[in-house]
Parts: C-alpha cells; sequence; structure tokens
C-alpha cells in the first residue's frame, strides 16, 4: 500500500499542508475528545429546549370556573351568567331564572327556542330577580318596581278623591329572599364575539389557553362561537406571594451624638448697641363699597326638581340600576319632583317603604328607601311638597326612578 504525500501550496508565500480526507475523517473523533477536556462535561441544558421549558405553561395556568347556584346563576359584582343544563333551551334557563326568554335570547343573539349544550353560558342583559324561586313561579309578597308601575297606570285614579273620604293602602310585609352569592376575587372580562373573531383569535388576544376557554363557556369539540355570543375570559391562576425575611433594625442615634458643637460667633463677644429705625407703618386699606348682588331667581327652570338635596351617589345605569341614589341628612324631607297623584304605596322586599306618583296617562316617579309616609294613595300632591323622609344611620338616601310605562328614564334628563 502507497501512501500519499502531502502537497504543498503557496498561500501568501506561506506552505499550506492538505491531508486525505481519510486521515482527516479518522481525527474527527479525537479532536472531540480533546475538546470536551477542555471544556465541562456538566452543560445546562434549562431554557435551550423548549420541550423542558414550563415556564409559558406555568404563566397561563387558569383557574375552574366558579360553580353555579341552585337556579344556575353566576353572580359577580357588575353582572350575572347563567349555566345550561343538559337538554336546556334559552327560554328554559330564561323560565328558570326568572326573566323574559325573548329579552334573553335577543341579547346573546339567539332565538328562544334554540338548543344549548351542558355548562353553555348565557350573559343576562339585567340582574335577575332575587325572589324568583327555582321553580318558576313568582313568590308571594314579592314586589318589581316594572310591574308595580305598569299596575299604577291600570289602577290609579285620575282624579283625587273628593274631600273628607280617606283611602288608605294596608302595607303588607314581603318574605326576605336570599340574596346571591356574589363571586369574590377579580371579575372576569366579558368579551363580545365579532365578526370573524373566532375562539382561537380570542384566547391569543387574552393570553389564555383555548381549552380554558371553551370549559368555562361550555363551547363544543370544535370550539365554535356566533356573533354576538358574550365570552367570560378565564381568570388566571395569582402566584403565591413569596415570603421575604425581616430587615434587621437599624440603629437610630440622637442628632448631633458623637460631634462636638462649635462656638457660635456672638458667644465670645457681645453684639454692639445699635438704634434700629421702626419700619414704615402701612396706610389702612381704604374701605370699598360692597356690590350689589342681583335677588335670587327660580332655583330651576326642570320638568322636575330633586327630591333630596344632597348628592347623588349612584348613577343611573338601564338595566342594572334604573335610576339615581340621592344621600342627605337622617330624616331630610323627601318631596314629590313633581305635582301629580299617588299611584301606590307598598314595600319591596326587604319591607322598606315605596311610593309612586303618576304626573301623567303614563308617566311615574319612584321613591325608594324612604320612611315616615305623609301622603296616601289617590291623593294629589305638588311639586316640591314633603311626602316622606330619609331613613337613618347608613340607609339615608333615596333611590329616584322616572318611568315612562315599564321603561326606565335617566331622571337627570328631567332634573337638569
Amino acid at each position: 500500500m502507497t501512501r500519499t504525500p502531502p502537497t504543498r501550496t503557496a498561500s501568501r508565500g506561506l506552505p499550506r499542508f492538505r491531508l486525505p480526507r481519510a486521515r482527516l475523517l479518522a481525527l474527527l473523533p479525537m479532536a472531540g475528545v480533546l475538546a470536551a477536556c477542555q471544556s465541562p462535561l456538566d452543560y445546562d441544558l434549562r431554557g435551550q429546549l423548549g420541550a423542558f421549558n414550563t415556564a409559558t405553561a406555568a404563566q397561563s395556568a387558569t383557574s375552574s370556573r366558579p360553580a353555579p347556584d341552585g337556579r344556575g346563576l353566576i353572580t359577580y359584582p357588575s353582572y350575572q351568567v347563567a349555566v345550561a343544563q343538559r337538554g336546556d333551551t334559552v327560554a328554559d334557563v330564561a323560565a328558570r331564572i326568572g326573566l323574559p326568554p325573548e329579552e334573553v335570547a335577543r341579547y346573546n343573539g339567539m332565538a328562544a327556542g334554540d338548543k344549548m349544550r351542558q355548562g353553555e353560558v348565557l350573559a343576562l342583559p339585567r340582574r335577575a330577580p332575587a325572589d324568583f324561586p327555582a321553580d318558576g313561579t313568582a313568590a308571594p309578597g314579592s314586589v318589581d318596581i316594572a310591574t308595580l308601575a305598569g299596575q299604577a297606570i291600570e289602577t290609579a285614579p285620575l282624579t283625587s278623591p273628593s274631600p273628607g273620604s280617606v283611602t288608605t293602602t294596608a302595607i303588607q310585609p314581603a318574605p326576605k329572599p336570599q340574596p346571591a352569592k356574589v363571586q369574590r376575587g377579580p371579575e372576569p372580562v366579558r368579551h363580545k364575539v365579532k365578526r370573524g373573531e373566532t375562539a382561537y383569535t380570542i384566547s391569543r388576544l387574552y393570553q389564555v389557553p383555548v381549552k380554558s376557554l371553551a370549559e368555562w363557556n361550555g363551547l363544543g369539540s370544535d370550539f365554535a362561537v356566533r356573533e354576538g355570543q358574550f365570552l367570560l375570559i378565564p381568570l388566571k391562576e395569582q402566584p403565591a406571594a413569596e415570603l421575604t425575611p425581616a430587615a434587621a433594625p437599624v440603629a437610630v442615634t440622637e442628632p448631633g451624638a458623637g460631634t462636638q458643637t462649635p462656638v457660635p460667633p456672638s458667644a465670645s463677644k457681645p453684639l454692639p448697641e445699635e438704634k434700629v429705625a421702626p419700619a414704615a407703618v402701612k396706610p389702612a386699606a381704604e374701605t370699598l363699597p360692597k356690590p350689589e348682588l342681583p335677588k335670587p331667581t327660580r332655583a330651576s327652570n326642570a320638568a322636575m326638581a330633586y327630591p333630596v338635596q344632597g348628592k347623588i351617589i349612584k348613577t343611573y345605569s338601564k338595566g342594572r340600576n334604573d335610576g339615581i341614589d340621592i344621600s342627605g341628612a337622617a330624616g331630610a324631607p323627601v318631596n314629590a319632583a313633581e305635582a301629580g297623584t299617588v299611584a301606590a304605596i307598598t314595600k319591596d322586599s326587604n319591607n322598606v317603604p315605596i311610593v309612586v306618583i303618576r304626573h301623567s296617562q303614563k308617566l311615574l316617579t319612584v321613591y325608594q328607601n324612604v320612611a315616615n309616609i305623609t301622603v296616601k294613595k289617590g291623593e294629589t300632591v305638588a311639586r316640591g311638597q314633603r311626602i316622606a323622609s330619609l331613613r337613618g344611620g347608613n340607609d339615608a338616601y333615596v333611590h329616584f326612578e322616572v318611568r315612562d310605562g315599564f321603561e326606565s328614564i335617566d331622571p337627570l334628563n328631567y332634573l337638569n
């Protein structure tokens, strides 16, 4: 066997040797061993291989959806959702929670007869009545302001009773219902699906797993969503707070401790006596005549007057708060916002009195959370006339509503 001598070529005046391919391949394993001897063998693969990196999964972990109550409601401070059972339609869910089926279906972009999957979520346009039983029948003694307004339109007299006649209304206390359990902690975001969106695009938008999004909202195996559907965005799990060791106490010394205060210059020699001229006396300011203020005019030209002189602590939000709450001093008078006829006097589910005054064929005002009512049903009242008083303690406010039949209207449109 003959050996092929290495060839030598010239490059920039320096000799270069070229080894045969077979010898070069034989030397590669040895080069790897030598390289391994020059560096540590304990390689850290953390963060280098995606299959072993669990940081992303930990950051996107979500908690489970809260369990609904007996009627299938999940209640948060700002809204409620209803969870469907096996075989339910939209009408079945609406009847179980006490809301009109057409209203619930229209709010979710569905029809009242549409079938629903078990665990599917329906957003509610407003709060479900707290005193509505699970079997779909109305609770005795329960009061709904919208129903009350409709009854007042039908039954209230158009004119005041004849002089000398007295009409009294017996106020029957209503049983106090069990309040809905409000979920504590952070509130999930409600996302309304727009045209072209999918469950995958929504999960990427909020950085949550699409599987969690499907479990929270009862989606099918194909993760299909529809335009106008409300989806609950799963809440991410909050990491536990890390405990930090208590800092060592810092020694505090008195100001100037350990240092010598220098002697002030005035301590060695007394200051020379000098006469200081008094400052010029400032002339007295000229008294200007008081301007004549215009005489007060009428307090307001608005269609209605405020029933209580106080601060608005809660504003109007249709479907959630159908009026405004005005606070004042305990025992302060509650006045009629406009002239009209007392249409009804009753109590809500917490045995708190309600006064309804009718001003026209459909326009009514509602005064809730009052005490010491001074008017009777059928009595004619004038604008600004006292009809009740504010309650005491933390309940010193009136809930004031303006309704056109069954529809609530923002009271500020009439007060301002």
